[in-house]
């Protein structure tokens, strides 16, 4: 078939009619729009869920510490029975004290370890926390040690907080 007889065939029409134009228009906006929605939902997802993580980690490292310090503790005395800073103490096996000072400064949880009174050696064992006594605190009592640990990551509106409560039972006193 030649091109002038294919012409002829569909009355001289070349091109797109504009309802066809009109509706591929209309259907590349509802896809463009479907893909914007879902791109600006994972980054703002995203961003929720990593913060989501970091606040959680970091709440669950300072409790890690904590618990870990508490249980070898003989000696265990909250600021006035409850709050920061924790004073923990213990004799090891071969008469060494130790000594560890949890405060919390500047949003970080601070451990501070000293065996037999040398200088101490600090470390960072958490940011993000939360520093307002009713969310992050300590008290003793009945023989264990209840931790609440509020991390915040995030300002205003898009803050996220992650509360995590443990209850601690040091060592029986030898």
């Amino acid at each position: 078939m030649k091109l002038h007889e294919l012409f002829r065939r569909n009355g001289g029409q070349k091109g797109f009619s504009l309802i066809e134009i009109l509706a591929a228009l209309a259907i590349t906006g509802l896809i463009g729009a479907g893909a914007a929605t879902a791109t600006i939902q994972i980054f703002t997802q995203g961003s929720r869920n990593t913060d989501y993580t970091t606040a959680s980690r970091h709440t669950m490292n300072a409790i890690y510490w904590i618990s870990r310090d508490a249980q070898m503790s003989q000696n265990l005395s909250p600021a006035g029975g409850s709050g920061f800073p924790i004073t923990l103490s213990w004799v090891e096996w071969d008469n060494s004290a130790h000594q560890v000072i949890y405060s919390i400064e500047d949003d970080t949880i601070r451990r501070s370890y000293s065996i037999n009174g040398s200088a101490p050696k600090e470390i960072v064992v958490a940011h993000y926390i939360n520093s307002i006594s009713e969310n992050t605190t300590c008290a003793y009592a009945d023989k264990k040690l209840t931790l609440t640990v509020t991390s915040t990551v995030g300002e205003g509106a898009k803050a996220l907080s992650v509360t995590k409560i443990r209850e601690i039972h040091p060592r029986p006193r030898m």
